[in-house]
């Protein structure tokens, strides 16, 4: 293999993307950050490069171990890369979640501020 391949492609070929465009579109759109840079689609990674991509709303912490820019089987792709992102937050359980009645038509003003209490969203100002 060579000693370094496109960002793009090595984060198709190492299954963080699905397809090639759309790790290069995550690349324009600033998703993708070398060593705290952002990166361009054509920005050349090298073994040892962090790279965090936002995905779903969440940074991943990946480390290349070896540069790859073909898609390769599964066991060779878990080996070019090292997943450095800390585990996500336990999901808090809910004590109670309102359920309403089917058919109950439309919450009053008073019932959807009691939810929106509820869901820990009181105070927002609405879009507009």
């Amino acid at each position: 293999m060579s000693s370094s391949a496109r960002v793009d492609a090595w984060l198709w070929a190492v299954r963080v993307y699905k397809t090639r465009s759309a790790a290069t579109a995550a690349c324009r759109a600033g998703h993708v950050r070398i060593g705290g840079e952002r990166a361009k689609a054509a920005q050349p990674v090298r073994p040892g490069d962090e790279l965090r991509v936002r995905i779903a709303g969440f940074d991943r912490i990946l480390v290349v171990k070896e540069p790859i820019s073909k898609r390769v089987g599964a066991p060779l792709a878990a080996a070019a890369v090292e997943d450095r992102t800390p585990p996500p937050p336990p999901r808090e359980e809910r004590a109670f979640v309102p359920i309403r009645d089917r058919g109950a038509g439309r919450p009053t003003k008073r019932e959807r501020r009691d939810i929106d209490r509820l869901r820990g969203r009181d105070g927002l100002e609405p879009d507009r």
